[in-house]
């Protein structure tokens, strides 16, 4: 009987094998739904539903956004760990609300939920001021905080961004107190700038970069080990003397547990869209940095990042 019994259950353990190697081997063989974890219509979503499209060309099967906004993000995060870990539910995940919301509050997801598939975009952060502006450099923003604390106001899309813990890190490295205004998000950040409503918009490079080519506002740095080739005119912080590199990274994500056949494909999927000189091109238009990571890569970067952020946390809380 007891023989019988084993026999029995490995059998159904290798059909149960072969069942999920047969699944993946024709996998997709549907719609994919993708959730996006904002609203219809901001940054996120354009960039989500433009990378779906090119998904579904190299899949064979739509790729379906589904927008699930709320709560920073928490609400479409939550909803991407719970899903079943079939290939037939992604999200398109952006940092750092990914990693720094687990760490503010207790979250119902945390990192190690997800499978990471890929990342997209890295847009690094910025400073940006009125073109007519007297400060040219950080030196200069630096020297005019110092002799009047508080006196500089700075306009972020929300307290825990990365573009308001970018500017909390550039207080304390530059040793100064700035006036923190938060926004819904970036567009009412340029708004309130151009309106000489702040005195810097601390934004992502991509963000601002439309204001900085019509001649509006001018850039005092942006936040990444190198410049970016469309601002090479733009020196980066660690050139004026400040150690700081922060943005926005954006790819693709699945529940945890996702078959590594499945991974693979959908990690294949991702890179031929970024490899799709069209699709190069419209984030050329958008102004978004690219920068393909796959799963392994985009795996260390996060959890190096997290580390970062509990580490920061723990110094310097940043809620207000």
């Amino acid at each position: 009987m007891h023989r019988r019994h084993l026999l029995s259950t490995c059998a159904s353990l290798s059909l149960a094998a072969y069942a999920r190697r047969a699944g993946a081997a024709d996998y997709p063989d549907r719609a994919i739904a993708m959730i996006v974890a904002y609203p219809p219509g901001g940054g996120t979503d354009v960039v989500a539903r433009m990378l779906a499209r090119y998904m579904a060309a190299s899949l064979g099967q739509p790729v379906v956004v589904n927008n699930r906004a709320g709560a920073g993000g928490e609400i479409g995060f939550t909803e991407l760990a719970r899903a079943r870990p079939d290939g037939y539910t992604i999200g398109f995940i952006n940092t750092p609300n990914l990693v720094t919301i687990p760490i503010e509050r207790r979250a119902r997801y945390r990192l190690e939920d997800f499978s990471l598939i890929a990342n997209v975009i890295d847009d690094p952060g910025g400073f940006f001021v009125l073109a007519n502006s007297p400060f040219r450099s950080l030196a200069d923003l630096v020297a005019h905080a110092r002799a009047n604390p508080e006196a500089v106001t700075y306009g972020t899309s929300g307290i825990g961004s990365d573009d308001h813990l970018a500017a909390l890190a550039f207080e304390r490295q530059a040793g100064v107190k700035l006036t923190h205004v938060p926004f819904s998000g970036a567009a009412t950040v340029r708004n309130a700038l151009l309106g000489g409503q702040i005195t810097v918009a601390s934004l992502n490079v991509s963000e601002g970069f439309a204001d900085l080519q019509s001649g509006a506002a001018r850039a005092l740095g942006q936040m990444s080990e190198r410049r970016w080739e469309q601002a090479p005119d733009v020196p980066t912080f660690r050139e004026q003397g400040f150690d700081i590199l922060e943005g926005s990274m954006r790819g693709v994500g699945a529940p945890a547990g996702l078959p590594g056949p499945v991974l693979d494909r959908l990690s294949n999927a991702v890179r031929d869209a970024v490899a799709n000189p069209e699709f190069r091109q419209l984030a050329a238009q958008q102004a978004l940095p690219l920068r393909f990571l796959a799963p392994d890569a985009f795996k260390a970067e996060l959890v190096a990042l997290r580390e970062q952020y509990q580490k920061l946390w723990a110094e310097h809380p940043w809620r207000e």
